[in-house]
């Protein structure tokens, strides 16, 4: 079977940008504010889009998937740990302070279950300083939120972001 044969169409639920304008405005505004934060705090682009990836695997948001991995290979980001982020405790590919943001993502992702142990928080602390912190928790949040909006109505299809 070829890629061609293996392709499906993923239908639109909602095309949330024409339906939710406002929102979807202020969604804009929240990742703005959201980079701001980021740039000001001096978070490195390539951790930024190993947190964007590793919130979307989590969510299930196939269109930010495809986005954010091809912002980090465009990034500079390998292809080797960009295959590993899914499994990044299994492997030597992050440092500590990756590692350290990663855990955080995935428990604030995971809020609903995890309650975002003191201890996911204490290891970022150790290697972010609370500006830095506060930057992530805003990336984390905004993910999250741009996930939630592509799962549920599935406005934007995987394979039609261009970086």
């Amino acid at each position: 079977m070829t890629v061609d044969q293996a392709t499906r169409e993923i239908g639109v639920r909602l095309d949330f940008d024409a339906h939710a304008p406002h929102f979807a405005r202020a969604m804009s505004h929240l990742d703005q504010a959201a980079t701001r934060e980021l740039d000001q705090a001096g978070i490195e682009t390539l951790l930024r889009e190993l947190i964007r990836v590793r919130a979307s695997q989590l969510n299930g948001c196939a269109y930010c998937v495809d986005m954010h991995t091809k912002d980090a290979r465009a990034a500079g980001e390998t292809d080797q740990r960009l295959y590993a982020v899914a499994v990044w405790p299994e492997t030597p590919f992050f440092t500590d302070r990756e590692r350290a943001a990663l855990a955080l993502t995935e428990s604030i992702t995971l809020a609903a279950q995890t309650h975002v142990p003191d201890a996911d928080f204490a290891q970022a602390a150790e290697v972010f300083s609370e500006a830095e912190l506060g930057a992530l928790v805003s990336l984390i949040v905004t993910i999250n939120a741009w996930n939630a909006i592509g799962v549920s109505t599935r406005a934007w299809q995987p394979g039609s972001y261009q970086p």
